[in-house]
């Protein structure tokens, strides 16, 4: 099969592995000629642009005798310019430089020159092609990289893993800034409704987070000097008092509920009604919310205490905390069940953790102009590796983790990279391509 038929064969990446061609010159740059037999001098390729325009901006380039600086458009076809409407749009008036796989058609600037035409397929090898063939030619893999990621190096893996994870915090990061734009600038608010989803865990992560955003925290700041208060302004905004229920503690939640209902106004017809289904007891919501309320119960001003936080130690101490009396022996509010402890476990504390308390360390740090990569580093780190699917996977392929930065990374790493088919953007698929 020639080059180009199996390069073709390929469908949507190609012109994305051109793009990855000509920005880290994987081609042979000796005695490099446009298809009009001019010599071309690449001094820079240029910058990378990934959003509408020209494919590289900037680029400075030999062409015969004259020095051009200006953009650079790639395309599988040369042909593509006019099917992608380049002729009518200005953003392409300053290309210097059309790279392409197969010239099949001049293209003309405003003024009637020809714009100079690189084709590729001459001056890129077959073990270059062999490697992207190999990599992007099997769509019943789990990763694409499935048969070769145990070949890479632990120093490529582990280097990686370090810039994934800050790119999952960065992201979570974002999140955060959108909710303090909402909460009015209080970091106690955010830290509040971030604690809410994560106690709701997956099944009723969105359902607390719903409930924490149905009443203004300060709500909640003015009730949690007292226990009951606290409970009540919770359990009522999820809508789990409203049933009939001959239970003395239940019944004094329910009149809490309605004193704080009348004097701030709550509304709550609009939470999710938190699911029981398929939940562990310890995990019902019932046991979770009552925790929650807890653990502002027990600390004022969390924001800052957490802040300060400098150890894993000094976490557990915050959140090393039981749901109300009345939750040692129940699960739900009409049943009593076995006495039993409910603290909050370890493994649920690292959960907060990676989840709420690094990313808000994160973007705090970052809102004061500030670092914080040394301090989550040292947390992240010191967590053991996160069970899940995604971990399990990668480790039965090869072992490449152990803490919880590593399982953060191989979460980002699969759903960021691996099924959106970005391997020409990941130091794995980069490593495999050029071996």
């Amino acid at each position: 099969m020639s080059k180009l038929v199996k390069f073709l064969y390929f469908g949507q990446v190609q012109e994305d592995f051109l793009h990855y061609i000509w920005k880290h010159k994987k081609f042979n740059k000796v005695d490099l000629k446009s298809v009009n037999n001019e010599l071309i001098q690449i001094i820079t390729s240029g910058e990378h642009n990934t959003n509408s325009g020209p494919d590289f901006f900037n680029a400075q380039l030999r062409i015969g005798d004259q020095l051009w600086a200006g953009n650079v458009e790639v395309h599988v076809k040369s042909s593509d310019w006019f099917l992608h409407n380049h002729e009518r749009d200005k953003a392409y008036d300053n290309v210097i430089l059309h790279v392409v796989w197969e010239d099949d058609a001049e293209v003309f600037r405003k003024d009637n020159s020809v714009i100079p035409t690189l084709e590729l397929k001459d001056y890129v090898t077959n073990k270059a092609l062999n490697n992207y063939f190999k990599l992007f030619n099997s769509n019943v893999k789990w990763i694409n990289c499935e048969n070769d990621f145990s070949i890479v190096d632990d120093f490529t893996i582990f280097n990686w893993f370090e810039r994934l994870y800050f790119e999952r915090l960065e992201r979570k990061s974002r999140e955060i800034f959108k909710l303090l734009e909402t909460s009015k600038n209080d970091w106690e608010a955010v830290l509040f409704k971030m604690l809410a989803k994560n106690f709701g865990l997956n099944v009723n992560g969105e359902a607390f987070l719903s409930l924490a955003n149905s009443f203004e925290f300060s709500i909640l700041r003015k009730s949690q000097s007292s226990l009951e208060q606290s409970e009540a302004l919770l359990f009522g905004q999820a809508r789990l008092l409203e049933d009939t229920i001959e239970e003395p503690y239940y019944l004094e939640l329910q009149k809490e509920y309605q004193f704080l209902r009348q004097k701030f106004n709550l509304k709550n017809e609009l939470v999710v009604l938190p699911s029981f289904f398929r939940l562990r007891p310890n995990n019902f919501p019932t046991i979770r919310l009552s925790q929650l309320a807890n653990v502002f119960y027990k600390h004022s001003n969390l924001f800052s205490k957490i802040m300060d936080a400098a150890s894993v130690k000094d976490i557990y101490n915050l959140f090393s905390i039981e749901p109300s009396k009345f939750w040692k022996s129940h699960y739900t509010f009409s049943k009593a069940s076995k006495v039993s402890q409910k603290k909050i476990s370890e493994k649920f504390i690292h959960l907060l953790i990676i989840n709420t308390i690094v990313p808000l360390k994160f973007s705090f740090a970052k809102s004061q102009g500030k670092s914080a990569n040394e301090e989550v580093l040292k947390l992240i780190e010191s967590l053991p590796l996160e069970k899940n699917s995604i971990v399990d996977k990668f480790n039965s392929i090869k072992k490449v983790g152990d803490n919880a930065l590593h399982s953060q990374a191989l979460i980002q790493l699969k759903t960021e990279y691996c099924d959106k088919n970005r391997c020409l953007k990941c130091a794995v698929g980069n490593k495999l391509l050029n071996s």
